[in-house]
């Protein structure tokens, strides 16, 4: 698939934008501010679950965690009721980057919605890229969080955890769970779903 020069235009922004994160993760060997780590794996994820896929749904993996240190989970009540808030307003912040970001590339308003929606994950079962998207976010987390989850929880907890995230996710995602390389303890985890 041929993309555009707004594509790269719009990647090179996000990639701007996420490069501030004060935050870094490790990944084979490398060291990387961690929303431009997550960023890259979401699109590959989602690349190895439609190869083929448009340039909404890869801005979308792009920018699904777009700068979300600058909305820190600390800033809501530590329950469930937080939480679920934290989760809502992220949506619609990524959202509102990942529309800035495209009109500034040259994008239209119909693609820039596009890429919203799936940011905001409107029509998660209904929508095939919005589908791919989660699937593509819940590996991601599997594989890049999955061992601090363990760390900071108990057992029961993480595998609740896992749970609920495996029920997110398609057939075609969830296969794709036993390709991750996880620690013993995490492989004993996942043998238990």
């Amino acid at each position: 698939m041929e993309l555009s020069t707004k594509y790269a235009a719009v990647i090179a922004l996000i990639d701007q934008a996420n490069a501030g994160d004060p935050n870094s993760i490790e990944y084979q060997g490398e060291s990387y501010p961690k929303e431009v780590l997550y960023a890259k794996r979401h699109l590959a994820w989602a690349l190895r679950l439609q190869p083929d896929a448009a340039e909404c749904l890869r801005i979308a993996a792009k920018t699904q965690h777009i700068c979300r240190w600058e909305s820190p989970r600390s800033d809501y009540p530590m329950n469930r009721v937080g939480y679920l808030k934290w989760r809502e307003d992220l949506k619609r912040f990524h959202a509102k980057r990942a529309g800035m970001l495209m009109a500034a590339a040259g994008y239209d308003a119909e693609s820039i919605e596009r890429v919203q929606s799936l940011n905001l994950k409107k029509r998660l079962k209904a929508d095939a890229d919005c589908q791919t998207l989660e699937d593509a976010l819940c590996l991601t987390f599997l594989e890049l969080g999955f061992d601090d989850l363990i760390a900071k929880y108990d057992e029961s907890k993480v595998l609740s955890i896992v749970q609920k995230t495996a029920v997110k996710m398609s057939e075609a995602g969830r296969a794709l769970i036993g390709t991750i390389q996880f620690s013993e303890l995490g492989q004993q985890i996942l043998a238990q779903l």
